[in-house]
């Protein structure tokens, strides 16, 4: 007699939940292996699809490091405008530094037309990176061959004092103005410990302490010219150090015996000569 095929039984799992004391159920739950793994997976998916949606679609995703929010887009527009108003700053100087170039060298000045034809024209030969590196290399060169027979110095062209761009040293007011025979000088008071700027690049002949004038700064600078700064309360670069237009070299004070304020004692040299600074300089 043939036997007969046994049917594959389901098995099923119960899970509850007793009081420990009574024993008594409290909650019963019966389930089977594929039921519970369909289960876990649907709410697996259904709790992926709540956070997706929680983050797609509210301010919720404007925590995650790196989102741009509606502030970060807004900043982004506003440098983009703010660059092209620089671009269009940067063309207006350089057509005003050549054209300033031009007439003091007696040529004649730049159009502008021409200027925007001309930076079109270097714009498309520069698109091309091999004529990019052809360019780089020929600078280089150039640069190398002038070092080499030192005609950096020699060659670079002194431009009269009118038509250099000096840095104000100290934005305050003028308590004492220029006179070539009392007072060939000018006096700036200021808060105490205000910065003090060089006017121009150069190089500190001497920085250090002096009964009359308190801390005193000097700087040498190209066409002739010596800058001075007195009174100081601090001085932030000492002798021989190599400064740059606009840079901090001190703080405003009131030393030495002949200061009755914090002020600054400034005096500007060319060739020798005192000049009056406030016609090269707007305070």
């Amino acid at each position: 007699m043939a036997q007969q095929k046994k049917e594959k039984k389901t098995v099923k799992y119960r899970l509850s939940l007793l009081d420990a004391q009574t024993h008594e159920k409290l909650w019963e739950m019966r389930f089977t292996k594929t039921g519970f793994l369909v289960t876990a997976v649907s709410a697996v998916v259904l709790f992926a699809l709540t956070i997706f949606c929680i983050t797609a679609f509210t301010p919720v995703r404007t925590f995650i490091p790196g989102y741009p929010d509606a502030h970060s887009k807004r900043a982004a527009i506003l440098n983009a405008m703010r660059i092209d108003s620089l671009e269009a700053v940067i063309t207006t100087w350089h057509l005003y530094s050549e054209n300033l170039r031009r007439v003091i060298d007696g040529q004649q000045p730049l159009r502008i037309d021409s200027l925007i034809d001309s930076r079109k024209n270097a714009e498309a030969k520069l698109t091309d990176a091999g004529e990019a590196d052809r360019q780089d290399s020929i600078l280089r060169q150039a640069v190398m061959e002038e070092e080499q027979f030192g005609l950096t110095e020699t060659g670079k062209r002194n431009l009269p004092i009118e038509g250099l761009h000096f840095f104000t040293p100290l934005k305050g007011i003028i308590s004492q103005g220029y006179d070539p025979v009392i007072h060939p000088y000018i006096d700036i008071t200021a808060p105490a410990n205000s910065v003090v700027a060089a006017v121009l690049d150069g190089t500190v002949i001497f920085a250090g302490w002096n009964d009359e004038a308190g801390y005193t700064i000097q700087i040498q600078h190209s066409n002739d010219i010596v800058s001075t700064y007195k009174h100081n309360q601090k001085l932030l670069k000492k002798t021989g150090d190599k400064v740059t237009a606009g840079s901090p070299i001190a703080m405003v004070g009131n030393t030495g015996s002949l200061s009755t304020g914090d002020h600054l004692h400034f005096e500007l040299w060319h060739k020798g000569e005192a000049i009056d600074p406030t016609k090269y300089i707007n305070f």
